[in-house]
Parts: structure tokens; sequence; C-alpha cells
């Protein structure tokens, strides 16, 4: 394992696989998530997935974990431009710190994961880029090693439209872009590049939103 990686206990497993599958779009804004179901999808007892529910729903992922199932929360959009600004400032935060503690086998994974966005841009693939878009950046804000700043983070994206955003025309090869971009700047350690590169990123797909939000 590299140097970011850390165990994980089997509630922050399930967290982080519901979490990317929301974010993701596998579980769809408003559906029902049920522990028994999701249990059986990662193998686990449902002891885990209820903790894991607990977890999101703190973060405002999840809304209502009673045993007839949680609700993956909706999103304000009249709250996203205050969201929006709030994501750049501690992630921002968070990539900074992060920079000079990626290890070699961090900038290796981000190359790997920056390859698997291009493929799934090209195929059309726009659940697949969500996905692995969270990937990307949790591997960044992970080595930035303040964990209550990444849990404020995570509140921020449970909120955030990436569904909506995503369905825009080219969106998803924007966003590769802009993602090779960020790559380009950690691999040279030019923190001005790449902070400038992830507030453009983080920026650009609200504001194609709300072009054609109000067309």
């Amino acid at each position: 394992m590299d140097g970011v990686v850390k165990h994980q206990t089997k509630e922050e497993y399930v967290a982080d696989f519901l979490r990317e599958g929301i974010i993701s779009g596998h579980f769809p804004r408003g559906s029902k998530l049920k522990q028994a179901q999701i249990a059986e999808m990662i193998g686990t007892s449902i002891t885990p997935v209820r903790e894991a529910i607990k977890l999101l729903e703190a973060e405002g992922f999840i809304l209502g974990s009673s045993h007839r199932g949680a609700t993956v929360a909706p999103f304000d959009i009249n709250a996203t431009e205050e969201i929006t600004d709030l994501r750049v400032t501690l992630e921002c935060k968070l990539a900074l710190r992060a920079v000079s503690r990626l290890t070699k086998n961090d900038i290796d994974g981000l190359r790997d994961l920056q390859d698997q966005i291009e493929a799934a841009a090209a195929r059309g693939d726009r659940d697949a880029v969500r996905s692995i878009n969270y990937r990307f950046h949790e591997r960044i804000y992970q080595a930035a090693d303040l964990p209550q700043t990444l849990r404020f983070v995570r509140t921020l994206w449970a909120r955030f439209p990436f569904d909506l955003i995503n369905k825009l025309d080219h969106r998803i090869d924007r966003a590769s872009q802009e993602h090779r971009e960020m790559l380009s700047a950690l691999i040279s350690r030019d923190e001005a590049a790449f902070l400038q590169a992830l507030r453009t990123h983080i920026r650009a797909g609200w504001d194609e939103f709300k072009t054609s939000y109000t067309e």
C-alpha cells in the first residue's frame, strides 16, 4: 500500500462505496437504499452497512436511516453558488497541503485514474467519469491528512449537482482535459498552477450549467 492509502474499517469501506455510488449516479437522488441489498452487493453483514448509512446521513448524502430504507438526499439548486464557493476554498486548502505529500505511488495512481477518465470520456460513459473523478480527488485530498476539512468537503459534495452538470454536452470531455491540467501541475509540483487548475475545474461545470439553466 502507498503513502496515503490507510486501512479502512468495514464501515468506512461501505461508506466510501455508497459515497462514490451516489456521486456517480449509481444510486440516484431520491432513491431508496436498502441495507440488506447493499450488504449483499458488497458481501458484508448488515451492521457495517447500517453504520455507514448513519455516517453518510451525518454528511448529508442520505436522509432517514430507518429500517424501512434510507433515501439518497436531493440537492438544493438555489444553494449551489454558495456551495461552489465553499468547495473552492476548502478543496484548495486540502490541495495545497497535499502537493508536497503525494508520493510517487500516489502520482502513478493518479496517472492511472486519468487514463481511466479519458477512456470513459471517449466512450461517453458519464457515470464512470463521475465515479473516477471522485476517486481522483479523494486520492489527492487524503494525502493532505486533514480529516475534518475533508469531512466538510464531502458534505458539500453531497449537495452538489454532479449528475445534472455531467449531462451537459461534452462536459465529460472538458472535465477530462481539466484533470489532465491538474495532473500535469502535480507532476511538476507547481502549486500555483495546480491551484488554478483546480479552481477552474470546480467552477467550470457549475458555470456551464448556470448558462444552460437560464437559457
